[in-house]
């Protein structure tokens, strides 16, 4: 069954200001492995296909948000407030018909292999910003042609602030997110990472934000206050990488469009 936008709407609207009540979203999917970073044969494109290909790229219109792991929380949190804003969503996800019975016509959902080239192109058409609320799309794939913007929610920080056993059961996902963060970074796209404080599963909005240098270590954010930002992040493009740590806080928010591009001008020459 589809979500009706007003009522998507009229639930989300009270995160447009930090006095707001806390919004709480009603869409659940099953819980599922994560999709599109697995490896597989990679499967040959005809040259037909190619040219098609080619002809579209050069014709289309980049206007659409691309969600990496719609299935995770913070992806269809993210998606829902896309969603109110009356954006155009493409979203990866591992069932195409729960998605679609979660989120209807709003969300052009897709479900294959990212690291094929085939694939690929097809998720990254008409996508002009990438949202990746999670780790291990961006090492995964092959190409970010034509993207124009990439926001990437990072746990880096909390991953080596870990010490003991906790590190090393985490090895591989730290792996992940540092090869994330350091293919994007040379990839000379533009882009926003957002090393937040440990996610927590909490109500958002509660709270008021803190980014002071070295705060993601050991501070907290809401997984629904992860979403907004990301979210909101899609209005402040870098000229090339933009990295700032947030966890919650004290700090009050009411225009991020002006917080965010502080913290920018703040970073200086980190851009370069």
């Amino acid at each position: 069954m589809a979500i009706p936008l007003p009522s998507l709407q009229a639930s989300l609207l009270s995160r447009t200001t930090t006095d707001a009540k806390p919004t709480h979203f009603p869409v659940s999917f099953r819980k599922t492995k994560r999709a599109l970073v697995g490896c597989s044969a990679k499967k040959k494109i005809s040259f037909v296909d190619q040219i098609l290909d080619y002809i579209e790229e050069e014709d289309e219109v980049r206007d659409a948000i691309l969600v990496t792991d719609g299935d995770s929380d913070i992806g269809q949190m993210v998606i829902l407030s896309l969603i109110v804003k009356r954006a155009r969503v493409k979203a990866l996800v591992n069932d195409k018909r729960v998605a679609s019975e979660a989120f209807g016509d709003y969300v052009e959902s897709l479900s294959g292999d990212a690291s094929t080239n085939q694939f690929l192109s097809k998720a990254l058409r008409g996508v002009r910003t990438i949202i990746c609320p999670t780790e291990g799309f961006l090492s995964s794939i092959s190409s970010l042609k034509g993207i124009k913007h990439v926001i990437l929610l990072s746990q880096l920080s909390v991953y080596k602030g870990t010490g003991g056993i906790q590190a090393l059961m985490k090895g591989n996902t730290v792996k992940l997110a540092e090869q994330d963060e350091s293919k994007l970074l040379a990839s000379g796209i533009p882009c926003t990472i957002i090393r937040a404080g440990t996610l927590q599963d909490a109500p958002g909005g509660q709270q008021g934000f803190c980014f002071d240098e070295g705060s993601a270590v050991k501070g907290s954010l809401s997984n629904e206050d992860a979403a907004l930002i990301c979210v909101e992040a899609i209005n402040v493009v870098p000229q090339a990488g933009f990295i700032f740590e947030v966890v919650n806080g004290d700090e009050k928010v009411s225009d991020w469009k002006e917080r965010l591009s502080q913290l920018m001008e703040r970073a200086g020459p980190k851009l370069l």
